[in-house]
């Protein structure tokens, strides 16, 4: 792997964590305060709002582009931070297995009573992503 052309960090791959959660809820309630200003605003005018669409190399069940790295031999089949920008003010976190392949979650609480930390959820998902 050529360094010149190929990230050599490993920063991208980051743990889930209450704050990233935290962080997460406050983009969306970032965007839906900005989203009241211009419906108020611009009521009459047709405002274009710019879309992000999720990027066909980050989807669920395919292989992690190589662009990004070998991940981390202690972040298999851990919560990772979604590094995809269509994620960002989605409430979910992505895994990636020994395979580097992509699983997706949603971070909202499992039957109303397992949320993304809780330690039988992990198990279940780590179980769920082996290879």
């Amino acid at each position: 792997m050529d360094p010149l052309f190929w990230p050599s960090e490993t920063n991208s791959f980051r743990r889930f964590t209450p704050e990233s959660l935290a962080a997460i809820e406050e983009r969306i309630a970032n965007k839906k305060k900005e989203q009241v200003k211009v419906k108020g605003k611009n009521k009459d005018q047709g405002v274009e709002e710019h879309k992000l669409t999720p990027q066909l190399d980050l989807k669920i069940c395919k292989k992690l582009p190589s662009l990004y790295g070998d991940i981390p031999a202690d972040l298999v089949g851990e919560p990772l931070e979604d590094f995809d920008p269509y994620y960002s003010d989605h409430k979910t976190f992505m895994v990636i297995n020994k395979r580097r392949t992509i699983f997706r979650f949603s971070a909202t609480p499992a039957l109303f009573i397992f949320g993304p930390f809780n330690p039988v959820r992990k198990t279940a998902i780590k179980i769920l992503v082996h290879s």
